[in-house]
């Protein structure tokens, strides 16, 4: 019984291997698509149900979970392969990747012109004069000062900022970032002056609210294992111990992270454990 096809072979499998874990096997016939067939046509109703909520959401981690349970290498498929610009738009929404080109267009900048040039336009407002002019309140998160610095908080961001936009859509990403943005960069600000920048801050309260969310949340597909959340958190007390002799904003990042979870509490707070 011919069930539904797919045109990219990764989901055709996902599907195949989490209907094994419900005892149901199915075939996959490759071609221009790939179709899945049923030997059982007693199981029909069951399958139709399942596939419903996989088309819905077919990057929720019960399919990879069950791929790693139930899956194999001997299934035939043949991948095509993609380049890393694909992967990377794959996982990241239009928000996600505008904020990464942004930050490393103003990195770039920062080499020809110099750094203090550029926060002389983008960094936190330093006096009354500077007060209205409104994107300086965000904008600090886009300056990075270092190669390690741009590269950690863009792979951060990509990783779980693309999860959120993709998953809870663009506005929610909006909203943690902006709230975030504004209240780490004025705790910052308050306590090591406004030359500094980077969208650290951003990134904790995106841990904080991915790995609270995942916790009280597991159905919403946002999540943040708790050994990176432990990881986070031991980053905190290095930057607090000044080891490495690195230059960290240690408020922005502690503000951050208090956002994220704060948010992810209140997102969750008719959710039922």
């Amino acid at each position: 019984m011919r069930i539904t096809h797919f045109n990219n072979p990764r989901l055709a499998q996902a599907f195949v291997d989490y209907m094994a874990t419900r005892g149901v096997t199915l075939r996959i016939e490759s071609g221009e698509t790939y179709t899945l067939l049923l030997d059982d046509e007693a199981k029909a109703e069951l399958v139709e149900n399942e596939l419903q909520q996989f088309v819905r959401d077919p990057t929720h981690p019960r399919y990879l979970a069950a791929s790693w349970e139930s899956g194999n290498t001997s299934s035939g498929l043949r991948y095509q392969h993609s380049s890393i610009l694909a992967n990377i738009r794959e996982r990241a929404g239009p928000l996600t990747m505008t904020v990464m080109i942004a930050c490393v267009a103003i990195y770039i900048l920062m080499q020809l012109v110099g750094d203090r040039t550029v926060m002389s336009w983008l960094a936190w407002p330093a006096d009354e004069g500077q007060y209205f002019q409104l994107w300086r309140w965000f904008s600090h998160a886009l300056l990075h000062f270092s190669l390690l610095h741009i590269v950690f908080n863009v792979m951060w961001w990509w990783y779980l900022g693309g999860a959120v936009e993709k998953r809870l859509g663009s506005g929610k990403l909006v909203v943690i970032t902006l709230i975030s943005a504004l209240l780490s960069g004025w705790m910052q600000a308050k306590y090591s002056g406004v030359w500094f920048g980077g969208l650290s801050g951003v990134v904790y309260a995106l841990m904080g609210y991915a790995w609270l969310r995942g916790e009280r949340d597991p159905d919403s597909g946002i999540f943040l294992e708790r050994g990176l959340m432990a990881f986070a958190i031991l980053w905190l007390v290095i930057g607090y111990f000044g080891a490495f002799g690195l230059a960290i904003a240690n408020a922005a990042h502690v503000t951050g992270l208090l956002v994220g979870l704060a948010m992810a509490l209140v997102d969750t707070r008719q959710v039922r454990k």
